[in-house]
């Protein structure tokens, strides 16, 4: 393995694991899921605003594409209001384990998006997921509103992924997330608007909850999106689909050692989650197999 290629394959998993400890952040932060997201988003765009600046980069897009990029900020921002709303609400083990849901989603609207046809396994492994929902959310019902939730960001994940695979194709990634930041954190900021949340109490934020939150920003946001496109140029699409359904491994375990007793579950909750985790790889394996077999 070429030199670069290890180098960004071990990129890629700390990426992975990074993204794996946001749900932790989201746990040990003190407020609640829109003001949360507001920071990040916030945050997120000064830093990669003035990451644009040092390196010079243009940010002008057309009229047509700076209106996709408003949508797809506002369905991130969606994400992850749903997403950390899913944690505060349940746990980060059931959070993350029906987020892996999220690669599924994006198998059955790839046909819709693309026009293309339905696949037989894609409608087989969908039954599958299903299933392994089920197992978790029948030893696990008193979770059932954050299983929930995590469905819904699932879901707007899989649309905004779909977005950002036609965007980067022309645009740099550091242009795309200022402007699906800034935009998301726009949207997010009218919403607590309209809710009057704007007041002393919102900005008297304790030292810890600054703390994390920079960390979530900067390391969790602003590099780990930048980070990730960029290895796309050493590490091939499928490895980087197969590295990145390690990420409710490593949250869960995380999780676990962090939080102790209230991340620990039932058996058939584990069960549930590795039917689903491996119905995810082996799709990812099936579309791998067919992309080399295509002409």
């Amino acid at each position: 393995m070429p030199k670069d290629n290890l180098r960004s394959y071990l990129l890629l998993h700390s990426i992975v694991f990074i993204w794996g400890f946001t749900a932790i952040l989201g746990k040990l932060i003190s407020i609640d899921a829109l003001p949360l997201v507001w920071y990040r988003m916030g945050l997120a765009s000064l830093i990669i605003y003035a990451y644009i600046r040092f390196k010079g980069f243009s940010l002008r897009v057309s009229t047509k594409t700076f209106l996709i990029l408003i949508i797809a900020g506002m369905t991130i921002a969606l994400h992850w209001v749903t997403f950390f709303m899913a944690i505060k609400v349940s746990n980060v083990s059931i959070a993350l384990a029906t987020m892996s849901t999220g690669a599924l989603f994006t198998a059955f609207l790839e046909p819709i998006w693309y026009g293309r046809k339905f696949i037989l396994y894609e409608l087989l492994f969908g039954i599958l997921v299903i299933l392994g929902l089920y197992m978790i959310y029948n030893v696990n019902s008193e979770y059932g509103f954050g299983i929930l939730l995590a469905l819904v960001s699932a879901l707007l994940g899989a649309v905004f992924t779909l977005i950002n695979g036609q965007l980067i194709k022309k645009h740099k990634p550091a242009t795309i997330s200022f402007y699906e930041l800034s935009s998301g954190g726009l949207f997010i900021t009218l919403l607590l608007g309209f809710q009057g949340a704007f007041n002393a109490e919102f900005f008297a934020l304790s030292g810890t909850d600054w703390i994390y939150l920079l960390i979530l920003a900067s390391i969790c946001t602003a590099f780990a999106f930048i980070a990730a496109v960029k290895i796309m140029r050493f590490v091939s699409p499928y490895t980087v689909m197969l590295t990145i359904n390690m990420e409710p491994v490593y949250g869960i375990l995380m999780a676990y050692f962090i939080f102790g007793e209230s991340e620990k579950m039932n058996v058939y909750f584990y069960l549930g989650a590795l039917v689903i985790l491996i119905t995810v790889v082996a799709n990812g394996i099936l579309k791998n197999k067919g992309a080399k077999e295509a002409p």
